[in-house]
């Protein structure tokens, strides 16, 4: 990644109110201080995640900047809180409490983890704080975790490896071989993969694990390729990802069977380079080049870039700016920051904020969106940023989605 690309954690840290100043509304600025709609954002900007942070920061503030803009509520404005989790459970924790019993916030949106978002999650709805999860997680959704005041604006695995899974299946083979980062957001995906796969008689060689920030699959590769799959599904995340799709290109084992990963990260693939990218297929819940046919995408992209130099948003950045958004619009519509008020006002949300059409399904808060299927590609001609195809769309259905029934709520 680049110097152009990034941004330091004390920028972001800094510059996290900045759309407050930049109002064009004339208003006491005394009374909008002490009454502005506080918004806890804990991600981890340390760590092996920390450029998937940022611009879930970055994202985060084009959502406050827009509402503000637009007068806020009745006036009273947002403010982003930004914390960093260190991709920690316990440290989550210990800042989303301090957020809500220090800083007084009125709405939770973060993590980058499914075991972090889990720990954010038990804080906020003991407290009775509207929590919006932007990170993967089968689990969140399940009655033993849910909570009223429980939204997850992203994806799920089940969605996610579900739609990969069903579109590789069918066109490279039945044989796979996993490698999986043996951690909650790698399980959950290779699960999806299995329930997906049960429709088309997959045969699955083998699941070999790593742990989290792993360096070195150089003693796990030739395993894989004594096994002959069709299919190597990598189910990891971040730099994982990097390092796993690199060091098999350098195997040669793009030569010898299909390789996918439920997600292919867009900040992944511009700090690694097309030539590990090329040819993986993977899933998306947004790439910023379906601008091109949806109207609220360009709208979203032509924002973040006039606010960070001409950069697009990343799929983990969107996901920001849409968990910010909805709590925000249904804030807005319920003219009220009031729990009891705002949740029913955003489960009533039917929107198109960056991506096309979504909701949030009534029994568990799963907002019901689209997946893409993309394909990296090998070199991009004029833009350096257009580095992926979307090859398919799973367009918004809870058909793709597991029945409340299964998650454990009542009919």
């Amino acid at each position: 990644m680049t110097d152009r690309m990034t941004i330091s954690r004390r920028r972001l840290l800094g510059t996290a109110g900045v759309a407050v100043a930049m109002s064009p509304f004339s208003i006491n600025i005394a009374r909008a201080q002490e009454a502005k709609i506080k918004i806890g954002f804990p991600v981890p900007l340390t760590g092996p995640y920390g450029t998937e942070a940022e611009d879930q920061v970055r994202a985060a503030q084009v959502a406050i900047a827009e509402f503000n803009e637009a007068g806020g509520l009745n006036g009273r404005l947002a403010e982003l809180l930004v914390r960093d989790d260190k991709l920690n459970p316990g440290e989550a924790a210990t800042r989303a409490i301090e957020l809500i019993e220090n800083d007084k916030i009125n709405f939770m949106v973060g993590s980058l983890s499914a075991a972090v978002q889990l720990a954010v999650n038990n804080v906020t709805k003991q407290r009775k704080v509207i929590f919006n999860s932007i990170s993967q997680s089968d689990t969140i959704n399940e009655v033993a975790d849910f909570s009223p005041y429980t939204f997850h604006e992203a994806l799920n695995p089940h969605m996610t490896a579900g739609a990969v899974g069903r579109y590789a299946f069918s066109k490279f083979g039945k044989k796979v071989v996993f490698l999986t980062a043996d951690y909650a957001y790698g399980t959950e995906m290779v699960t999806g993969f299995r329930e997906a796969g049960k429709a088309f008689n997959i045969e699955v060689l083998g699941d070999i694990r790593h742990p989290i920030g792993a360096t070195d699959f150089s003693t796990l590769l030739p395993r894989i390729q004594a096994m002959k799959p069709d299919i190597l599904c990598i189910s990891n995340f971040g730099r994982d990802q990097q390092i796993a799709l690199k060091q098999a290109t350098d195997f040669g084992m793009k030569k010898q069977m299909k390789i996918i990963a439920p997600i292919l990260l867009y900040t992944g693939r511009l700090a690694a380079g097309e030539a590990a990218f090329e040819g993986v297929i993977g899933g998306t819940s947004y790439y910023w080049g379906i601008e091109n046919k949806i109207a609220s995408a360009k709208a979203f992209n032509d924002r973040f870039r006039k606010m960070f130099g001409g950069k697009v948003p990343s799929d983990y950045g969107s996901l920001a700016y849409g968990g910010v958004k909805t709590l925000l619009m249904g804030a807005k519509n319920a003219g009220s920051v009031d729990p009891e008020k705002v949740i029913p006002a955003v489960e009533a949300l039917k929107y198109d904020y960056y991506k096309g059409p979504q909701f949030y399904r009534k029994c568990d808060h799963q907002s019901v969106q689209s997946v893409f299927i993309i394909e990296s590609k090998a070199a991009p001609k004029d833009n350096p940023a257009d580095v992926f195809n979307i090859i398919a769309t799973d367009e918004p259905a809870e058909a793709n989605l597991r029945s409340c029934e299964a998650l454990g709520h009542k009919a």
